[in-house]
């Protein structure tokens, strides 16, 4: 009874790598160097902004991508909750190319105009978008444990969640950020991602007949 459940559960996360890697082309299809403006090389060194957005949303993309991986090898069951936290992900990580390609443009002008604290902003809204999607999609199987692998140890899923919480005060602290240095906050940005790089989701085990009391 379990295998239909599992069987779908790989489907969303097919379409969802499909959606990624998408995504993360389009981040690079957006670096482009301006016609006018002196050699080719003062150019290509101009646009040096496009190279650091384009850096931090890739890695924000795709560690996302791999943190959305693992979690999919702990998700034995999926229902339609779930499958639309997931679109809604899905739909903000697809729109990430249009403000990093914005926010490389208005760096490489204007580093600290109104136009580069707006954009930074936007971005920064995507980015806790990206954040709250992804954390609500954890925090819903945590709430339904029927949904989870039956060896991920309880303790560990709860010290999950406050660490998922902290990236998202990372996420709206950077935002504010924006509107004061807007170069400050996408390096910020860039930061928070590594921060994800790192395990915070739960590790599982196999279950034995002395360890079961334990995984409490």
């Amino acid at each position: 009874m379990r295998q239909t459940p599992h069987m779908e559960g790989k489907r969303v996360e097919a379409f969802s790598d499909g959606v990624f890697a998408v995504a993360i082309t389009l981040l690079a299809l957006e670096l482009k160097v301006p016609e006018d403006g002196g050699t080719l090389v003062h150019r290509m060194l101009a646009i040096w902004p496009s190279y650091l957005a384009y850096v931090v949303s890739f890695l924000t993309i795709g560690i996302m991508w791999l943190n959305h991986h693992t979690m999919f090898t702990h998700i034995v069951r999926v229902n339609r909750a779930l499958l639309l936290l997931n679109l809604l992900l899905l739909m903000v990580v697809a729109v990430v190319p249009f403000p990093t390609a914005l926010v490389g443009e208005e760096l490489g002008a204007h580093l600290r105009g109104d136009d580069a604290k707006t954009i930074m902003a936007t971005y920064g809204l995507v980015m806790i978008l990206m954040s709250i999607f992804f954390s609500a999609m954890w925090w819903y199987v945590v709430l339904h444990p029927q949904m989870l692998d039956e060896g991920l140890p309880s303790r560990s899923i709860r010290r999950s969640v406050p660490r998922f919480g902290f990236g998202l005060f990372g996420y709206v602290l950077a935002t504010v950020i924006a509107l004061v240095s807007p170069l400050t906050a996408l390096v910020l940005f860039g930061l928070l991602a590594l921060y994800y790089a790192f395990e915070h989701l739960p590790t599982a085990r196999k279950l034995d007949p002395d360890a079961g009391a334990a995984t409490g």
